[in-house]
């Protein structure tokens, strides 16, 4: 992850032009994510379908790859944001509107190969701080989920394991098992 040794205000930041891989302002510091690589996607694509087949249907949240989320002084994308139906950022005319100015619901960070996993432990930590109700940590490489939640310890999951996050968002259970079976090609 880049740092950019530039100190910018947070409105500074807003108003540069986007960049792939995203910008993201911590503190004053603006960093870049982490290029994704087949793993990442693989599964970051898997779980936006998995939410949205779940809850979209029902109008109960809408899962977004990639969204910018601005709130509690900081600037993040998380790898998936998951952001209750009547939470979701309305345009004048009724659209969607393109910028989130408060923490989703549920934020998703994937771990990447050249990423550090404090840093990731970290952000989820400021993530269920700052109004994110749970936060999910997937690692590929061992295959587990960590759930943060606010006012609780940090709770790890392994292949086998479900994740009831049905207190966010209602009858809403993760399989950790159909998590990483998007890194099966058969």
């Amino acid at each position: 992850m880049a740092v950019m040794q530039q100190q910018l205000t947070l409105e500074e930041f807003l108003k540069l032009p986007e960049e792939k891989p995203a910008l993201e302002f911590e503190e004053g510091r603006i960093t870049q994510k982490v290029s994704p690589k087949a793993r990442h996607s693989s599964i970051q694509g898997d779980l936006v379908q998995l939410f949205n087949r779940s809850l979209r249907s029902r109008r109960l949240a809408r899962a977004f790859p990639e969204l910018r989320a601005t709130f509690g002084g900081r600037s993040y994308v998380p790898d998936v944001s998951v952001i209750r139906w009547d939470r979701l950022p309305r345009a004048p005319d009724g659209t969607i509107a393109d910028d989130f100015v408060a923490p989703p619901d549920i934020a998703v960070e994937i771990v990447s190969p050249e990423q550090g996993v404090n840093t990731l432990v970290r952000r989820c930590i400021w993530y269920v701080e700052n109004g994110v109700r749970a936060a999910l940590l997937v690692d590929p490489q061992d295959r587990s989920i960590v759930v943060f939640r606010p006012g609780a310890p940090p709770l790890p999951f392994s292949e086998a394991g479900e994740i009831d996050l049905s207190d966010v968002l209602p009858d809403l259970r993760l399989s950790v098992e159909e998590v990483f079976s998007a890194l099966r090609v058969d």
